[in-house]
């Protein structure tokens, strides 16, 4: 571990579940973000944990060097400025998290949908951090953190019957709050002056999120009903959806595109495998004798995975994420979706901290572990 603060910090970072990997642009980004004093408060808090579990301040206090009175302040200045997770904790006492990755941080500056110098400059820092090697790194568990669920009606109705996790709507009835923030990705590629139309305000939190991006004015809270406004806008757009990779205690759900998100349009263009950052569940098939050959799912596909040859779809079975995104664009109803063969076993979890303590014991990290 490095004596600058900053490099502990960075290293610190990295033993999260969902870590940051060290490089010179991480150093960089902290250094823009947090004072050394900042830095060393930051360095107290638990990594061996799940995302948005807070712990109390007379947790902290201990671990650092300084009066309990300022620690407590700038536990305060960092959460209020979006660097730390903030909520109650099981026991009703307020507490503090690190923000992993996909969780808030950097992801903060750009879900307001403000377009400020600070706003730019970090969505500079930020498209370079995040290259292929570091997001790759990012997500590097057997078990993925995020799972593409298909498009409403894209799933035959007997199949969805057995598997309602795999729907948004379902996902949606599970909730009890609900907020709205841009999408950081496309906030990222706007900044950068690099836009792609899709609409930015459908990046959907809930629960614990949701009241987290309220309470910082990160996001707009809006009704159940508004939620599935936006899921159905996204559809109509041609957008993937996304969410946590467990049955329940679904915490966020983002819409995303091939031109700018981090997931589909690094997938697009083929720079990381498919598994190695998302669960794909389900496989593009399509009904030989029903298809009319318009094409119209090629043109759809946000990943490029489907193309004409003979005025019939081709799928490339390696790059299909079965998002279901070209199913109801399909005039004949050929196209349709499959389980995969290889994951025929359901999801990985019941619950959201379940899921990221399997994430953590398959990255070696022990929860139980002290932090240094």
């Amino acid at each position: 571990m490095g004596s600058d603060v900053y490099e502990q910090l960075a290293e610190h970072l990295s033993t999260l579940g969902m870590g940051y990997p060290v490089t010179d642009d991480l150093l960089e980004i902290l250094r823009h973000n947090f004072s050394p004093e900042e830095a060393r408060v930051a360095l107290a808090l638990p990594t061996r944990v799940a995302p948005l579990h807070p712990v109390p301040a007379d947790e902290i206090v201990p671990r650092v060097d300084l009066p309990a009175e300022e620690v407590i302040a700038i536990l305060e200045r960092l959460a209020e400025r979006g660097l730390l997770f903030s909520a109650e904790t099981g026991s009703g006492e307020r507490g503090y998290a690190l923000q992993q990755v996909g969780f808030g941080f950097p992801q903060l500056y750009f879900w307001k949908g403000e377009e400020t110098d600070t706003a730019r400059h970090m969505a500079g820092l930020v498209a370079r951090y995040f290259n292929r090697k570091v997001t790759r790194e990012a997500y590097a568990s057997e078990t993925q953190p995020y799972r593409y669920v298909p498009a409403s009606g894209s799933l035959a109705p007997d199949l969805q019957a057995v598997l309602p996790h795999h729907a948004m709507e379902t996902v949606l009835d599970s909730a009890r709050e609900f907020a709205v923030c841009h999408c950081a990705c496309r906030m990222t590629a706007l900044l950068r002056g690099r836009p792609c139309g899709h609409p930015t305000e459908v990046c959907i939190k809930f629960d614990e999120m949701a009241r987290y991006v309220i309470d910082r004015g990160l996001g707009r809270e809006i009704s159940r009903e508004e939620a599935g406004e936006l899921v159905a806008l996204a559809a109509e757009e041609g957008l993937v959806h996304f969410v946590d990779n467990a049955a329940g205690e679904i915490k966020h759900n983002c819409n995303c595109c091939g031109c700018a998100c981090w997931n589909v349009g690094t997938l697009r263009r083929r720079k990381i495998p498919r598994d190695a950052i998302m669960a794909t569940y389900f496989l593009r098939e399509t009904e030989g004798e029903d298809c009319a050959g318009c094409g119209a799912c090629a043109d759809i596909c946000p990943v490029e995975a489907v193309t004409m040859e003979d005025d019939r779809p081709v799928v490339d079975l390696d790059w299909c994420i079965g998002c279901g995104v070209c199913v109801p664009r399909c005039p004949s109803g050929a196209a349709g979706l499959r389980i995969r063969d290889d994951r025929p076993d359901g999801l990985p979890a019941e619950r959201f901290e379940e899921l990221h303590e399997r994430i953590l014991r398959e990255k070696g990290l022990n929860r139980e572990e002290e932090n240094r």
